[in-house]
């Protein structure tokens, strides 16, 4: 499959304290991969990366120049003006017109069933529904790859399903056309149903590149990386 994003050596630095070392890594169009590790690992700083919001200190980051990106925070930022303003403005610095892009912003908004709060201003709706909203304002712009940091950490159980379930069915098909997910998660219930690929990190090193299937086989997890495999032993007992 056509490669959108690759690593060669990357390094990534503030200061003295190297947050990214030595990480090789390409992702082809169509995958869903998880990052995980311990908190300090390095997950955020390595979708940052790949997003292009900070560059490697040393190494290389290679991107499709044709492919587009979104990217969701744990917490979203929401503009102080409606849900509905808050998808049409992406859209409207795209180059859409504003009748355009408002009509296209109701269409996501029910997508993620969200159309009956269209008008309501997004800093009051709850956790769940900004969640939904910045989704939603990421599906209006329909990128190629979607990068998620701990998208439902902070959510009720409720929150977290129906936020997972649109991740899902975002990654599954848009407009017919493979939808490239990276997303960081410490919830391994939602890695084995949403990742087809899973990278565990430690100390900003990449310690296991691995299938979803063989990640969690734990022979197969445990030769390729011992650390890995008594992460997921510690997170599933």
């Amino acid at each position: 499959m056509n490669t959108l994003i690759e690593l060669q050596s990357a390094e990534v630095r503030f200061g003295r304290f190297q947050a990214l070392a030595g990480v090789n890594l390409r992702i082809a169009a169509g995958e869903s991969v998880a990052l995980v590790g311990a908190n300090g690992s390095g997950k955020s700083t390595l979708l940052r990366l790949l997003h292009g919001l900070i560059q490697p200190t040393a190494g290389q980051l290679q991107r499709d120049a044709r492919a587009t990106q979104a990217m969701l925070f744990q917490r979203p930022f929401m503009l102080r003006t409606t849900a509905l303003n808050n998808v049409a403005l992406g859209l409207w610095l795209r180059g859409a017109r504003w009748a355009d892009a408002k009509t296209q912003a109701l269409a996501a908004l029910a997508r993620v069933e969200l159309a009956d709060k269209a008008t309501r201003a997004a800093r009051t709706l709850s956790g769940g529904q900004q969640q939904r909203l910045a989704l939603a304002r990421a599906w209006a712009l329909q990128p190629d790859v979607l990068l998620l940091d701990e998208p439902t950490a902070s959510l009720d159980p409720h929150a977290k399903r129906e936020v997972e379930q649109l991740v899902a069915e975002f990654a599954a098909a848009q407009d017919e056309r493979p939808v490239t997910v990276i997303f960081a998660s410490h919830n391994l219930g939602q890695v084995k149903r949403l990742a087809s690929r899973v990278i565990y990190l430690e100390l900003g090193r990449v310690l296991a590149d691995l299938p979803v299937k063989d990640f969690f086989d734990v022979e197969r997890l445990r030769a390729t990386s011992e650390a890995a495999h008594f992460f997921v032993k510690g997170e599933t007992l």
